[in-house]
């Protein structure tokens, strides 16, 4: 609508400080500033049921075991384990760490015939977002963690992207366990006993 009438806007976000200033005072015909008063309002209405959602949405995954369980793993935060519980749903579907990996599409493509056995790039079939979440996991971790030392040492010997991507499986069977126990026994360190 502004550019129709001609107004350069300046700022990055035109919903916010200056931007909803130069809504205020916007000087156009009659027909635009009614369409954009429009907008204004429809964007206010969304905010609104945007807020209610968050807020029912914070509210059931305060009370999720599996959800306070998975932030324990490196490189999950409140949005990464919100996707993780949403996405996976109930983890009890799959027998074992390997079949959600699978389900995500982090196994390698695995064609045989005969002798001959040729494994190829991930299958990347199924849940996208959960592929998305566990790669996005791993980008930051340092070799101070599993995965982090796995991403490193994979990644040194095949390649970067083939090092996140086996640290991402990694993370996922973190997950598995996190969602199926409410903890993670693997991530705590126990203390060595000299024999």
């Amino acid at each position: 609508m502004l550019a129709k009438c001609g107004i350069q806007v300046l700022m990055s976000d035109l919903f916010a400080g200056p931007g909803t200033r130069l809504l205020e005072r916007l000087d156009a015909p009659a027909p635009y500033l009614a369409r954009v008063g429009s907008l204004r309002r429809l964007i206010d209405d969304l905010d609104v049921e945007i807020d209610l959602f968050a807020r029912l949405i914070r509210g059931r995954l305060a009370a999720d075991d599996g959800y306070r369980a998975v932030q324990t793993i490196p490189g999950i935060g409140p949005t990464l384990g919100a996707v993780f519980v949403a996405e996976i749903g109930d983890v009890h579907r799959f027998p074992g760490p390997t079949q959600l990996a699978s389900w995500a599409g982090l196994t390698p493509k695995h064609h045989e015939s005969d002798t001959h056995v040729h494994r190829g790039r991930i299958t990347k079939q199924g849940s996208r977002l959960v592929r998305w979440a566990a790669i996005e996991s791993v980008q930051a971790l340092g070799p101070g963690t599993g995965a982090g030392r796995l991403k490193h040492r994979v990644g040194d010997r095949r390649g970067r992207n083939i090092g996140k991507t086996a640290a991402a499986r990694q993370q996922l069977g973190y997950v598995y366990y996190a969602l199926r126990d409410g903890h993670v026994r693997s991530l705590t360190r126990r203390p060595r006993v000299a024999a």
